[in-house]
Order: C-alpha cells, then structure tokens, then sequence
C-alpha cells in the first residue's frame, strides 16, 4: 500500500510527464508516424469545367470600416464566375455594415442581413441552406484570401469521400503587413502537416476552410468555435474525410496587442472544453489515428492548466525534500520569467526566452476559458477584434 509520500510524488511525476508528452512528445511522435505510416494527400486532378459551384460566406458582425475591402478581395478571387457566390451575412449589425454591402449588389455579391444578434453559430446555421453551390467556403471579414485559394480548396471535392478541405492561414503584423507567424503557430501549422498525413486532421483554421454542403448539418447556436465543431460533426456523422492543403493561402492580422490575444486565447479554451460533449465520440479508437490525435492534442492540452498546477501543489508538499523543493524554486521562476520577459527588450539573444510567457500565458487563457465555460459566462457571441484603420 502506497504512503501519502509515494502518491505526491507519482503525481507530480504524471503530471509533468503529461505536459511534457502534450509540448513536446506528441509533435515528435505524431512526426514520425507521419514519416513512417502516413502519406501525403494528392488532390484529384479535374479539367477547369468540373470545377463545382462554391458560395463564400462571411459572417460579419459591425464591420463597415473593412467590409469594402474584404469583399473587393473575394471578388478578385480567380474562379469562373458563373460558378462562384459570394454572400455576407451580417449578425445583428448596428454599425451600417449592411448599406456597405448592398453597394456591391450589382456585382452579384449577396446579402443575408439578419437584424437580431444571435451569434455566429445561428448565422451560419440559417444561412448555409440558401446558399446556391455545392461546396462553402466559410471565411472571416478580416481575413484576405489569395486569389487561387477557391480553385485550390475546390479541387478536392471531385473526391466524393472528401468533406472538409483546411486551407492554410498565415498571419501577418498589423503595421508592416509582413509575415508575423509566431513560433507557437508554426508549431500549430506544422501539427496540422502531420496529422493531415495520418488522415487525422482536427478542425480548420475558421479564416479559410471548406466543406461539402451535403455534409453540413446545423450546430448547436451556442456553439464558441465553429470551425473546430462543424468540420469535426461532419466527420462524425458521415464520415467524410478532412484534409489540409497549404497552397490555399489566406492572410489575417495578429491581434494588435497581448490583451486581444489573451481575451482570444480564452474564449477559444471555453469553445475547446465545451465542444468535447459534443464531439468526444471520436475518441472512440475505432476512429483510428482520429481518436489518437484528439486524445493527444486536444485533450491533453486542455488538461496542461491543471496538471501544471497539480506540479506546483505537490512540490509544495513535497518541499521537505530537496529535490522537490529545487523544482518548487524552479517553477518560482519560471513563472516569474514569464511575467518579467514580456517586458525585455527584442533581441536575438532573448528570443527563446518568448517562449515561456508565450507558455504560461496560452495556459492560463485555458485555465480561465474552463472556469467561462463551466459558468456559463461564454456564448457564441463574438466581437470584432481591434484593428489598423485599413484592415
């Protein structure tokens, strides 16, 4: 029979092993398997006229300052006309984002112009079953597409067992336009690579994805993170197949600063734990490398907040000895350095150290969605994000 001593410290071991496998184990091992069992998707090569009918949909909640400039991309967008839609639908505006988009009326772009606030789930919900193409686009207002990013995402569905295309988003610095992609997103990207090797792709980035209109079917109106449920639902309830391509390209602004992207890191980990009642049977292992991934990257990760304060609490207990009194000093500082760093000057040398605020500041934006979630205090409302005058 294990003493009081014994357990503290197989849980601390567990929970560091935990936090570690979710950082750093998985991508390695997923990594792998994508090398050794995996394989690369090839789209289906299909003349131009077979290309099938697409509706763009942006959902859009008070966004007349870039509208304009959001729908002068999609019409820009390299695919037959006769073939393409392009439709916004407005969430309760009140900030004439609507009169925007009817000056664009005689260029075929149309509007869904629903007066009642109700989230973007229920907008989504109304409006994809009076769109005219076979295949949906679904995009952000203050996301750019690049002009062959259709046709690329498109090209898929000549494979009937494809329902689901993720289109590949690179986010860019307000100020300079530049490419801002942080270290933490390329990680996320490259995760996205080898899963998609496996067949065992999670959710879309919601900027630019795709999916068959035959495998939509409406998620609930609360729903926070639409394009993680949505793709997923689709999966579970026909099975289709989900599939990354990173030649379809769209580009989007960073937050412009750490309190945006903190406010947006937390309502993305309340939409987390609440889509896992209603997508958890694919972790079922009859799902395959689905069910692995999703245990892996998913649940785990959302679990990180609470293992790493179980880490904290059994040092603390554990401090009468030295060894775990070393890790309880240890974590003092690493959790200081994440308050201290932010403030440090950007040079080469600091660079790495980025990591650690980076680090606790994603899981305690999850700690907090938990405690929104588990309160009630997240809808599916959301809110424009801050950004430069020209978007």
């Amino acid at each position: 029979m294990f003493d009081a001593k014994t357990v503290l410290e197989v849980a601390f071991w567990s929970c560091f092993g935990l936090v570690f496998y979710a950082y750093v184990g998985y991508p390695a091992v997923v990594r792998c398997l994508a090398v050794l069992v995996g394989r690369r998707a090839v789209p289906p090569t299909a003349p131009a006229e077979a290309l099938p009918k697409v509706s763009l949909l942006i959902a859009a909640h008070n966004e007349a300052t870039i509208i304009a400039a959001r729908i002068a991309n999609a019409l820009a967008l390299d695919y037959p006309a006769d073939r393409l839609e392009i439709v916004i639908a407005t969430d309760g505006c009140s900030d004439g984002t609507a009169d925007v988009v009817r000056r664009f009326a005689d260029r075929g772009v149309r509007l869904f112009e629903y007066k009642v606030r109700r989230g973007k789930a229920t907008v989504l919900n109304d409006s994809i079953p009076r769109l005219k193409g076979d295949v949906v686009i679904l995009s952000d207002a203050n996301t750019l597409t690049a002009p062959d990013a259709a046709r690329k995402l498109a090209r898929w569905f000549a494979d009937a067992r494809v329902g689901v295309v993720c289109g590949r988003l690179i986010l860019t610095d307000p100020e300079t336009g530049s490419n801002a992609d942080s270290m933490y997103w390329k990680y996320e990207t490259f995760l996205k690579r080898c899963e998609g090797r496996l067949g065992a792709l999670l959710g879309a980035n919601g900027g630019i994805y795709a999916v068959r209109r035959s495998c939509f079917a409406p998620i609930p109106p609360d729903t926070i993170v639409d394009d993680f449920v949505l793709p997923l639902q689709a999966k579970l309830r026909t099975g289709c197949s989900i599939v990354y391509d990173a030649e379809a390209v769209a580009r989007e602004e960073t937050p412009p600063d750490l309190r945006c992207e903190f406010r947006r890191r937390a309502r993305i980990g309340a939409g987390g734990f609440q889509s896992l009642g209603r997508v958890w049977g694919l972790l079922n292992p009859l799902h395959g490398w689905v069910a692995f991934t999703f245990f892996s990257h998913k649940i785990l990760r959302w679990g990180c907040p609470f293992f790493l304060i179980g880490m904290l609490l059994t040092c603390a207990l554990l401090a009468g000895n030295p060894l775990y009194l070393w890790l309880l000093v240890g974590q003092a500082a690493f959790y200081t350095l994440a308050a201290v760093v932010p403030f440090l000057p950007r040079t080469r040398v600091l660079k790495p150290l980025r990591l650690i605020p980076m680090f606790t500041g994603m899981n305690v934006a999850l700690f907090l969605g938990f405690w929104r979630w588990l309160s009630g205090r997240q809808n599916g409302m959301w809110n424009p994000t801050v950004r430069t005058a020209q978007g």
